[in-house]
């Protein structure tokens, strides 16, 4: 009789052992239904651009499933049924908005707080609600640990957060401070596209080919001339200040000399700034040579940035973290 009892508390162990080995996979699942959801019920809405659609979703989903997968932390199965709660209330707000009149709401409410964007206003309620549920999950899952599990994908849902609301209160040049190094950016545009039109090829025949003057810049390429005014937003400020935000999360979380985090932080902030600096050349450049319509431009443009610079974030952010887990490995085989 013993040893039944015995044989009934041996199985149930090591079905809850086997549901730990595979809550991450649930973890994360729970954790981006309220993305999924959406997707599937209002594809149309996922548009690639920071400030025109939910596509920062789907970045997010990335970064939450890379580290909550990865970190295969215990938890306690009975927690499950309120975060199901949460979740039915998260995938509400969205049915709301979309179909119960909640996005009309927000909007009336816009005037109220002297919005200027109210796209990127009601935009930011949606990255607002992700926030809330991801922490709140995260928090009531592993406890005061939790925001450790999955730094990166909340702290990038934060992050479109902080730049929808400087969007929304403080459109285009009216945040000065932000402004400032896009005049630089342009005066590298003109430079690089100067020695390609002089050295690799053609990109139009009128001259001066391309003339940058504070935020403006002239083009006449292929496609004819476009004239460009360029804020914050589309020189990948943003991008910076995502980065930012993302870097400093991780750097709490790991263990290594001050010197070794700044070397890491200026790299990355370098890269970054390449980076934007290679979406203003591709945006020329595309006006240049492939089109200067301004619609088939802009289709461009809503998509140029996200595109380059989230893989760029990911590889940066993941080969610190490989190098690092390297070097503890030699650092742990020399003391053996």
């Amino acid at each position: 009789m013993f040893n039944k009892k015995k044989s009934v508390s041996s199985n149930r162990k090591t079905d809850l052992k086997k549901f730990k080995i595979n809550s991450g996979i649930i973890v994360t699942l729970l954790l981006i239904a309220p993305i999924m959801f959406t997707l599937i019920a209002y594809p149309d809405t996922f548009y690639l651009s920071w400030n025109v659609g939910r596509g920062g979703f789907l970045f997010a989903m990335v970064f939450i499933a890379a580290e909550v997968i990865a970190s295969n932390q215990k938890i306690n199965s009975k927690k499950f049924f309120l975060i199901i709660g949460l979740l039915n209330l998260t995938i509400g707000y969205f049915i709301a908005i979309e179909e119960l009149g909640l996005k009309e709401s927000i909007r009336a409410a816009a005037p109220i707080y002297n919005v200027q964007i109210q796209e990127s206003w009601t935009l930011m309620w949606d990255f607002i609600i992700m926030v809330l549920y991801v922490s709140i999950c995260l928090s009531i899952l592993y406890g005061k640990k939790g925001y450790k599990i999955a730094p990166a994908g909340l702290v990038f849902l934060a992050g479109i957060v902080v730049i929808l609301s400087l969007d929304a209160f403080f459109p285009k040049d009216t945040l000065g401070p932000l402004q400032y190094i896009v005049p630089m950016y342009l005066q590298i545009d003109q430079g690089v596209i100067r020695l390609i039109d002089s050295s690799i090829m053609d990109l139009g025949p009128d001259s001066p080919l391309v003339t940058a003057r504070d935020n403006m810049l002239t083009l006449n390429g292929l496609q004819g001339s476009m004239n460009l005014i360029v804020f914050w937003p589309s020189a990948g400020v943003h991008s910076m200040i995502i980065y930012s935000l993302i870097m400093l999360i991780f750097f709490l979380k790991m263990r290594i000399p001050l010197k070794r985090k700044l070397t890491y932080f200026i790299i990355g902030t370098i890269g970054t700034a390449v980076i934007n600096i290679i979406r203003i050349l591709s945006l020329s450049l595309f006006a240049l040579i492939v089109s200067a319509n301004p619609i088939s431009w802009q289709s461009f443009h809503s998509i140029a940035g996200e595109i380059i610079f989230i893989p760029w974030l990911f590889i940066y952010v993941y080969s610190v973290l490989f190098l690092e887990n390297r070097l503890a490995r030699k650092l742990q085989a020399l003391k053996v």
